[in-house]
């Protein structure tokens, strides 16, 4: 065994295949490709996340949480790299990119899908990828990061209605005034609740990590197209600041108001 051999590095470093002869096509594929191991584990570490919460084990959760709030701050720093980029560096090498798009990742889809903010809508742009468009479904069609905790309050003594805990999934989670309570009282009481409310600022952490990643996203595609449409037919920087108020866990950002 060596470290290439490891690494499987021949094959990974093989995988850079740019269009054009120009040197910013690389930049563009190395960053996207990174992003996309990133996700990876991302995926990873929120599948060990929802499996500890399910089994009531919420500290052990607390790792891969906060592990995933550390991968998404990397994320938003390569926004930083990317913007080395100049609007002409791009411009030359667009074309090649056709209707492809960063917001066709079957991978930042599911990530959103497993933290609650569900959209069937993106299931369309996987058809030619089987395998990806299944990992979506599931990822859909299962609880959301959201969902668990909601689920952890009722098994806590919480009074959580019944429709929350058996709902259709594949749907996005609306606002619950008796979330926003319970939690609320978490928060008032934190000694008394102490995992729970440590599993709700390691999720807020989450969210507030996302809210920069979008925002530092939007910032960057601004300063390199300005308002031109984006690549795949998308509408480019309006859409993204379209995005800018996703909240995953919606009740634990309104409860600070009544604190």
């Amino acid at each position: 065994m060596t470290y290439a051999r490891y690494l499987a590095l021949d094959e990974l470093l093989a995988t850079q295949h740019p269009q054009s002869e120009f040197d910013d096509e690389m930049l563009f594929i190395i960053i996207h490709q990174t992003k996309e191991l990133w996700l990876k584990q991302i995926i990873r570490e929120l599948k060990l996340a929802s499996r500890r919460i399910d089994e009531d084990a919420i500290v052990p959760a607390y790792k891969a949480l906060a592990r995933v709030s550390r991968i998404q701050s990397v994320m938003t720093l390569s926004w930083d790299v990317l913007s080395t980029m100049t609007p002409s560096d791009y411009t030359s090498f667009r074309s090649v990119l056709g209707p492809s798009s960063g917001f066709q990742s079957d991978q930042f889809r599911t990530v959103e899908y497993m933290l609650g903010l569900k959209d069937k809508a993106f299931l369309k742009y996987q058809d030619d990828r089987p395998e990806a468009r299944d990992a979506m479904r599931s990822a859909l069609q299962s609880p959301s990061m959201w969902d668990k905790a909601i689920a952890a309050l009722s098994r806590a003594g919480f009074d959580i209605p019944a429709k929350l805990l058996e709902r259709d999934f594949t749907l996005p989670h609306k606002h619950s005034e008796e979330v926003q309570a319970a939690f609320l009282e978490v928060y008032r009481e934190p000694e008394k609740y102490w995992e729970l409310y440590q599993l709700a600022e390691k999720l807020v952490d989450l969210d507030d990590a996302m809210a920069t990643w979008r925002h530092k996203h939007v910032l960057t595609v601004e300063r390199i197209i300005g308002g031109k449409k984006g690549t795949g037919g998308t509408a480019g920087v309006s859409y993204l600041q379209s995005t800018l108020s996703k909240r995953a866990f919606p009740e634990l950002w309104s409860l600070r108001t009544e604190l």
